[in-house]
């Protein structure tokens, strides 16, 4: 691969999510980006025991917005809907020990789940951004990109002037949901595996949490804290998405089998679309909520939305 970028900045002008790259990255023809009126939500159904329920009906469901009942106007149970994943590793200091296992079951990962019409990306954060591999789905290039991917330990403090060493993850969240995955269609997701902690990201974890609701992207986190509390930011980052956190320490699940776990419930989603009767673009939150009328059925979904603004759809 010839064109692996060495260093990938943050630059901001305006308050706008911009990756300056220093060569230029291959990449397959990106996802297609649109913009349409109706609210689609995605989500999936566990039982009690927590498997997968993946035979309902349009009927079986009910979305309300801020409390008020909506018309639910498209339903599908369609699992080949076009993918998009964003995959986003701490290669600070800190990670470098479960770096190597982290490679090869995200390998794996693309490899099951990466479909031809799917995308996914590569970026690793630490002080910087550096984005490894665009959009692409080939998995022989996000293979030789995670090839590539190195730890970038901590060196000292830096001479007066320098920067301040830091682990940029909200910075990440926020610049890759509104720099890379705002208007792609389809299904989103962001893979972070990371032990949690953030240190010196310009942006706050609130609004690399609007950022990801803004773009509908479900947020899994993969975290490795063993000292600190980094997985509880985690899961505040995944859950009101309508994803989730695992806790790579902890859990009795191999990285390969959190990965499977990932990979079967972006397979089985229910694909909800309605029309909001609340027609107002003020940009204002909006609470989500997913009922299923079989009892003892659960549906995870993310749990509110961003409405247009300044007039715009």
């Amino acid at each position: 691969m010839k064109a692996i970028l060495s260093l990938v900045l943050l630059s901001w002008t305006a308050g706008a999510p911009i990756f300056a790259q220093t060569a230029p990255q291959t990449s397959d023809q990106a996802p297609i980006r649109v913009d349409v009126d109706v609210v689609n939500v995605l989500c999936t159904v566990s039982d009690k025991r927590g498997a997968l329920v993946t035979n309902l009906r349009k009927e079986d469901f009910e979305i309300r917005e801020n409390g008020r009942k909506q018309e639910i106007r498209y339903f599908a149970r369609d699992t080949d809907l076009p993918l998009t994943v964003a995959l986003l590793m701490d290669v600070s200091g800190s990670v470098r020990q479960a770096l190597e296992a982290e490679r090869e079951a995200a390998g794996k990962f693309f490899e099951v789940v990466l479909r031809p019409t799917d995308h996914a990306l590569l970026l690793g954060f630490s002080s910087t951004l550096v984005l490894w591999q665009d959009f692409t789905s080939s998995t022989e290039r996000l293979r030789a990109a995670l090839s590539q991917l190195h730890a970038v330990p901590f060196r000292g403090l830096p001479s007066d002037g320098g920067p301040q060493p830091g682990t940029l993850l909200y910075d990440a969240v926020y610049q890759t949901a509104l720099g890379k995955l705002k208007g792609v269609s389809g299904r989103k997701a962001m893979l972070i595996v990371s032990d949690g902690l953030d240190n010196g990201s310009r942006m706050h974890m609130e609004e690399a949490l609007e950022a990801v609701q803004t773009t509908n992207t479900i947020v899994y986190g993969i975290c490795y804290d063993r000292k600190f509390f980094g997985c509880e930011f985690m899961k505040s980052l995944a859950e009101p998405t309508g994803g989730r956190m695992f806790d790579a320490g902890k859990a009795r699940k191999s990285l390969g089998e959190i990965y499977q776990t990932i990979e079967n419930e972006l397979r089985s989603q229910y694909a909800i679309g309605y029309v909001p009767i609340d027609q107002e673009h003020d940009g204002k939150y909006r609470k989500l909520a997913v009922k299923v009328s079989s009892p003892g059925l659960r549906a995870s979904v993310r749990r509110g939305y961003y409405a247009p603004g300044d007039g715009k759809k």
